[in-house]
């Protein structure tokens, strides 16, 4: 009778240390790749997204059509819309990309014009009376207000980008998504969970990441929680008091 062989690869386990010693330059590219595809998706849907909330707000008459049209995007199948963006970027890692910004469109967009929307109109008059314009309103206000649910967008928008950067293994840009797909077809144990694994990972990651980030630039979203202390107030709490000494 043979004797089982001493290596795990050759057992096809599904964990091997093996796998990790000898591929740990092909892990590395491909999760680099997915970080790339996932953080520049993000990132230009997030610059699409912000003028758009912004209209959106200005003009009540837009909200409904930039709304519709987002839910429209995002309810397209991710086969589908890499096969709609084919005929205009090819086979490349372009495609991939603009396939996640316009999913990420829906989550943006909604999150940051419900932040703008939620910032108090007397917010809005005191800063008017202390001669904010349009675009200094914008920046120093409600922006600031509204960061809560916009990263809140964010957040869901980077996880949900790093799942479907995988379905980009269709075309040959899919980070880890290529590793995923080729251990399928040849049956990869170790393969298939390792890559599997790291998505898990850089999502999680990803997502404690912006939380630390908005906790840091929110402040006074804990400090109302607690007491709201004297050093910690938010944005509304100032322009109200600089409005008050000016009366």
């Amino acid at each position: 009778m043979t004797a089982p062989p001493d290596d795990c690869l050759a057992r096809n386990e599904w964990i091997c240390g093996a796998y990790l010693s000898t591929r740990r330059q092909i892990l590395l590219d491909a999760v680099v790749q997915h970080l790339q595809l996932t953080s520049l998706s993000v990132l230009i849907g997030l610059l699409i997204a912000l003028p758009l909330a912004v209209l959106a707000r200005r003009w009540g008459w837009a909200a409904g059509p930039v709304l519709a049209v987002t839910t429209i995007l995002y309810t397209i199948p991710s086969l589908a819309m890499f096969s709609l963006l084919l005929p205009l970027y090819g086979l490349s890692a372009t495609l991939v990309v603009a396939g996640l910004v316009l999913y990420s469109l829906t989550l943006l967009v909604r999150n940051l014009l419900a932040g703008l929307r939620a910032v108090p109109q007397e917010t809005r008059q005191a800063a008017r009376g202390l001669g904010y314009g349009p675009i200094r309103l914008l920046l120093a206000v409600e922006l600031p207000l509204a960061l809560p649910a916009a990263m809140a967008g964010l957040r869901i928008a980077t996880v949900s980008a790093v799942s479907l950067v995988t379905v980009g293994a269709i075309v040959g840009f899919g980070g880890l998504g290529n590793l995923i797909y080729a251990g399928m077809n040849t049956y990869f144990k170790a393969q298939v969970l390792t890559a599997s694994v790291l998505c898990v990972l850089i999502a999680v990651a990803a997502d404690l990441l912006l939380l630390g980030v908005q906790r840091l630039i929110t402040p006074w979203t804990r400090a109302g929680r607690a007491r709201a202390p004297a050093g910690r107030k938010g944005p509304r709490m100032r322009v109200s008091r600089a409005r008050a000494g000016r009366v």
